[in-house]
């Protein structure tokens, strides 16, 4: 396993991490990605640290808080062989302030994630999303002082746009705070909005991205393909699923998938390994969240790492997954003499 910088704090994470929205299965789209109890969570761990697999990613609103009850039961008697990261923000109960990054509900959101993840405090915190109610101040000195009592020791945000991102950086380096040091953002070969804003400030601010959904929300597996219906398996059976994911037109998946092929051809690599090792060698990219709902799909998964596409086959997988971006992006690239960040 490959170690790598966590933006640019001094932690070291796996290039790949653990995805536990597979645990539990509690509600339509969480049943939807899998439903691992203990045991097959456990032997998915096993599997994991044997690979040099370390991380494992969870939410409080994953199943309803059942996959970190699930971890923390799976993790049991090693906690200090693993890196823990959950989130909070998203609402988690029927209450006016069970939702969103207050000091109410942070404080409240982290004691209860810790009694079900069994430990006493959490490697990687971050919001789940950004809320726009809370001043930006309260959040942070919040996060700063659960960092201060050891109860979090690293922090993160999710799904922020760029200026989300960049007041919150800002307002840490006013006050001398902890900064977000991962950014978990979407980011896929058929979803790459991530490189226009996001990727520029994470260059620019030495944040990391921690990558979900990289197989396009279901899309990059390999059963999906021209011509062919949704196998039965697939996540996207769920309308549910479906309306709440990444929109991607059906042509840009096949081409992006039909130029996979062809690499997998060439390399006897799968489509998820492919598109995986393309984002691994993608700039920012600390760690990509992968799951699985058994051991072969994480075995797959494992098999990203240890070799590299060549620069032409990145090349061709690029100007497969390339659309035009919006302004005042496609305008910007037109300024590459003095606008040097990757995109």
């Amino acid at each position: 396993m490959e170690y790598r910088q966590l933006g640019g704090s001094g932690l070291k994470v796996p290039a790949l991490s653990f995805g536990t929205g597979t645990f539990g299965g509690g509600g339509e789209l969480f049943k939807a990605w899998g439903a691992s109890d203990v045991a097959e969570a456990t032997r998915l761990v096993d599997i994991c640290l044997e690979a040099g697999l370390n991380m494992f990613d969870s939410a409080d609103i994953y199943s309803h808080g059942m996959a970190e009850e699930i971890l923390g039961e799976s993790i049991k008697g090693r906690r200090d062989k693993v890196l823990i990261s959950t989130k909070a923000t998203f609402r988690a109960a029927d209450g006016p302030n069970d939702v969103g990054s207050s000091r109410f509900h942070l404080l409240k959101s982290v004691d209860a994630s810790l009694r079900r993840l069994k430990t006493d405090y959490i490697d990687l915190y971050q919001l789940h999303g950004f809320d726009a109610v809370t001043p930006v101040e309260e959040t942070l000195s919040t996060l700063q002082g659960l960092v201060r009592c050891g109860k979090i020791r690293y922090i993160g945000c999710s799904n922020f746009s760029g200026w989300h991102l960049m007041k919150s950086l800002a307002t840490s380096d006013k006050f001398g705070w902890s900064r977000y040091v991962a950014h978990q953002a979407y980011y896929s070969l058929v979803g790459r909005d991530y490189e226009l804003e996001l990727m520029p400030l994470a260059v620019d601010q030495k944040v990391g991205a921690v990558v979900w959904s990289p197989l396009g929300w279901g899309r990059l597996t390999g059963k999906i393909r021209r011509g062919q219906p949704l196998p039965d398996q697939s996540r996207l059976q769920s309308k549910l699923v479906r309306d709440i994911g990444p929109p991607v037109p059906d042509e840009h998946v096949f081409n992006v998938v039909d130029a996979i092929d062809a690499i997998a051809k060439e390399t006897g690599k799968t489509v998820p390994q492919i598109a995986l090792n393309w984002l691994l060698q993608r700039p920012t990219v600390s760690t990509v969240i992968v799951g699985a709902r058994n051991e072969e799909q994480l075995r797959q998964n494992l098999g990203a790492i240890g070799w590299n596409l060549t620069a032409e086959q990145v090349k061709q997988l690029d100007a497969a997954s390339a659309t035009t971006p919006a302004y005042p992006y496609w305008h910007q690239k037109g300024f590459a003499e003095r606008n040097p960040f990757p995109t």
